[in-house]
C-alpha cells in the first residue's frame, strides 16, 4: 500500500512539528500537491536543477528538503531563469516539494542533535531557546480493576513526563456515583438505579501538543461508556526546544584533534579554524547552517569552541579576541540530515505497512570546490 503525500508529511511532522520553526521561516509544502499517491520520496538538503533531474529520472513524486526553494515572496516565475527552471520542471513532472527547515533544526534528534551526536557530546541543551512546551494536567476517574490498563495507555501515548522522569502520576482512591438512564449500556450497575463504584482518580502531566493523542489512548483503554475526565492548562514550564546545541566531549581534546574529528564525521575535505590549535577543548557548541549571529550565545554559554558554517571575517576577528575558537565546516555539513530523515521515514512507514519508497539523493549540492 502506498501513502498519500499528506500521510508522509504528517509522519514527518510528528518529529518536526511546524510550530518548532522560527517565525516567518518558509516551511511545509512549497510546490505541487500532497493530495496524491506517493510511490517514491527523495530526501535532499537542497533542491537544485540537478536534484530535480535526479528526481525525474527516479520517478519521484515528492521531494523532502531542508533548504527552502521559495524563501522570498515571488514577483514572477520566469522559466528561463534558474529558479524558474526548477519550478517548471517540478510542475511539469508533478513533483511536490516539502520543506522541513528550522523545525528540523530545533526538533529532538534534528540536525543539531545529529551533529552533536556525531561528536559524542553529552549533557546537551539548546544554544538558543525557540519553543517551550505548554503543559496540561489530565485528571480521569477509573474503576479500580481498569486502573493499570488506563494508566499504562496514558504513559504509552506520551503522558506522565516531568523533566527526565517518566511515568509520573498521582493516584487517589475514592467512590464515584452515577445513575444510568434508559439509553445507556453501563459497564457496571443497572439502568435506573444509583450505582456506587470504587474508583481511582489519576492525575498526570500531558504536553499540549500530544494532548489529543493521550486523551484518545485513555478513552480507548477506559471501560466506561461515558468517561469523566478533566484537562487543566498549567503555567509550569515544560521542555525547552531551540537552535544549536551545547554539550561536553567525553574526554578533552585539543582544537587540532577536534578539527580532525569534525572533518571525518561531517565528511568535509577542509574546515576554517579560528583559535590556537593546541587549545584544550571540553565544552562544544554546534549549530547547523549559518551561525555567525550565535557566537555571543556560545561564548556566554561557556563553550570553548563553536562549530558552525558561514562565519564572516569580522565575526571571526571578534571571536578570536574574545577567546572563543571556531570550526567552520561550511553550510553543506547539514547534508547529515539526508540519511537520518530517510531512516526515520523508512522506519515509521514500515510500522504502518506503507510501501512508499524513501530514496536518498546522490546529487552533491555543495557549491564550493576545494583545491
Amino acid at each position: 500500500m502506498f501513502a498519500k503525500g499528506q500521510t508522509i508529511t504528517q509522519i514527518l511532522e510528528q518529529w518536526t512539528p511546524k510550530y518548532y520553526a522560527v517565525p516567518d521561516d518558509k516551511i511545509g509544502l512549497q510546490l505541487g500537491t500532497l493530495n496524491k499517491i506517493i510511490k517514491n520520496v527523495m530526501v535532499t538538503l537542497d533542491v537544485t536543477e540537478q536534484v530535480v533531474e535526479e528526481a525525474i529520472e527516479k520517478d519521484i513524486q515528492l521531494i523532502i528538503a531542508h533548504h527552502p526553494i521559495i524563501f522570498k515572496s515571488l514577483k514572477h516565475i520566469q522559466t528561463d531563469l534558474p529558479a524558474g527552471k526548477i519550478y517548471e520542471k517540478c510542475i511539469k513532472n508533478d513533483i511536490a516539494v516539502y520543506i522541513a527547515h528550522t523545525n528540523l533544526d530545533v526538533a529532538e534528534g534534528g540536525i543539531n542533535d545529529m551533529m552533536a551526536n556525531e561528536l559524542e557530546l553529552t549533557s546537551l541543551s539548546p544554544l538558543e531557546e525557540v519553543h517551550t512546551e505548554k503543559l496540561s494536567k489530565l485528571v480521569v476517574f477509573v474503576p479500580e480493576e481498569a486502573h493499570h490498563n488506563v494508566l499504562e495507555a496514558i504513559f504509552a501515548a506520551g503522558g506522565g513526563w516531568i523533566g527526565e522522569y517518566s511515568h509520573c502520576s498521582f493516584n487517589i482512591k475514592g467512590q464515584g456515583t452515577f445513575l444510568a438512564q434508559d439509553n445507556t449500556d453501563p459497564y457496571v450497575g443497572e439502568k435506573g438505579k444509583l450505582t456506587k463504584v470504587n474508583e481511582i482518580r489519576i492525575e498526570t502531566i500531558v504536553p499540549q501538543n500530544i494532548q489529543r493523542k493521550v486523551v484518545q489512548a485513555m478513552l480507548k483503554a477506559h471501560p466506561y461508556e461515558e468517561v469523566a475526565y478533566d484537562l487543566y492548562p498549567m503555567d509550569l514550564k515544560g521542555k525547552s526546544f531551540g537552535l544549536g546545541r551545547i554539550g561536553r566531549l567525553p574526554e578533552k581534546k585539543t582544537l587540532a584533534e577536534l578539527v580532525s574529528t569534525v572533518k571525518e564525521k561531517f565528511e568535509v575535505p577542509m574546515v576554517r579554524i579560528v583559535g590556537d590549535l593546541n587549545k584544550p577543548i571540553s565544552k562544544v557548541a554546534v549549530l547547523g547552517g549559518s551561525g555567525s549571529r550565535y557566537v555571543q550565545q556560545a561564548k556566554y554559554a561557556g563553550a570553548d569552541v563553536l562549530i558552525t558554517g558561514d562565519i564572516d571575517f569580522h565575526t571571526a576577528q571578534d571571536a578570536l579576541a574574545d577567546g572563543l575558537s571556531i570550526i567552520d565546516p561550511g553550510h553543506h555539513a547539514e547534508k547529515i540530515m539526508i540519511k537520518h530523515v530517510s531512516d526515520y521515514l523508512l522506519a515509521e512507514l514500515a510500522t504502518k505497512k506503507i510501501s512508499t519508497n524513501i530514496i536518498q539523493s546522490n546529487t552533491n549540492t555543495e557549491p564550493f570546490i576545494f583545491l
